[in-house]
């Protein structure tokens, strides 16, 4: 699994949605349209079933941006041939269904459907946007970690609630009752690992702000299983979050741009910008540490930088441009 683009508490920045008083107005004068002819019933409620959907360019309009209106619409950009999408789409449709109405997922084909993809300008996938009150936001792209998806979501919840005033769908759990006998959920249960109690430990250190714990807690799961994915992506990500933990950005930045020579001041600089989001940031500030030292604060810039990089993602665009220029830095 490989996270990109979100941001390393496990939430966006969506406090700077664009005009948001303008969109939660237009968003309650279409609830109040809607109820005035009938479809707006906040008493009816939805299935389960239905808080997974397909969408396609045709019904994107009455999907995704009408729907938007009463419920934050969470779309997963996918294609058949895509790996990733494998792991994260099951995870992301599960969590539909656990969030019980307070987002709906929108699953788009980008091979049937390009002109969305084009639009909402994706470069790779799988990609995460959300619709909120018609205004699209910019989750993640690739898979992550499940700790830091529900993260993103709590955040997208909340101020979809607070700044919007959508409180989500009621759904009705009987709804599905006329489903052909035998026939499987819309969204099968992932069965339970063996590493599971163990990761639900991180998680809720993360959720704690307990950056060491959860750091300690992968550690766990990874002395027995080097190869677990999550695990290894969860502690590059904990151990990030626990080193800039307390650091004064202000500080770390004015000391960075006083002290271009410092190369801790650099890499401290560094994990601020990846944590902030910063991504280009981060890396370009340690590819031209590397350019400008030698010995061992050359090596400790280039070891930072390669563990950003993993924190990233491997096949992250921005990952494979600074590993060029990382390559041209050394050689």
């Amino acid at each position: 699994m490989q996270p990109r683009n979100m941001s390393m508490s496990g939430v966006v920045d969506l406090a700077a949605v664009k005009a948001a008083q303008e969109a939660k107005a237009k968003a309650e004068q279409a609830r109040a349209e809607a109820a005035r002819q009938g479809g707006g019933d906040a008493g009816a409620g939805v299935s389960p079933s239905s808080l997974v959907i397909d969408v396609d360019e045709a019904g994107f309009e009455r999907d995704v941006l009408q729907r938007s209106t009463e419920v934050p619409v969470v779309i997963d950009f996918w294609a058949e041939w895509c790996e990733p999408c494998k792991q994260l789409s099951p995870l992301l449709e599960r969590l539909a269904v656990e969030y019980n109405g307070r987002f709906v997922l929108a699953k788009i084909d980008v091979d049937a459907n390009q002109m969305l993809m084009q639009q909402f300008g994706i470069q790779g996938i799988p990609a995460v946007f959300a619709v909120v009150a018609g205004q699209a936001l910019p989750l993640f792209q690739g898979a992550a970690p499940e700790a830091q998806i529900r993260g993103t979501l709590d955040q997208l919840v909340q101020v979809a609630e607070e700044r919007f005033g959508l409180t989500g769908l009621t759904v009705d759990a009987g709804a599905d009752a006329d489903a052909p006998q035998g026939e499987a959920p819309a969204v099968a249960e992932v069965p339970a690992g063996p590493y599971d109690a163990l990761l639900e430990a991180a998680v809720q250190a993360l959720d704690a702000g307990d950056f060491g714990g959860a750091v300690q807690a992968y550690k766990n799961v990874l002395s027995d299983d080097p190869g677990n994915t999550e695990a290894k992506l969860g502690l590059a990500q904990a151990e990030l979050l626990h080193r800039v933990q307390g650091a004064d950005p202000q500080q770390v930045r004015k000391a960075a741009a006083e002290n271009p020579g410092d190369v801790q001041a650099q890499i401290t600089a560094a994990d601020l910008d990846l944590v902030g989001g910063h991504v280009e940031d981060a890396f370009g500030r340690l590819v031209d540490t590397v350019a400008r030292t030698a010995g061992d604060d050359r090596d400790a810039a280039r070891v930072r930088l390669l563990e950003l990089f993993e924190v990233v993602g491997a096949d992250d665009p921005r990952v494979t441009a600074a590993r060029r220029a990382l390559a041209r830095a050394l050689f």
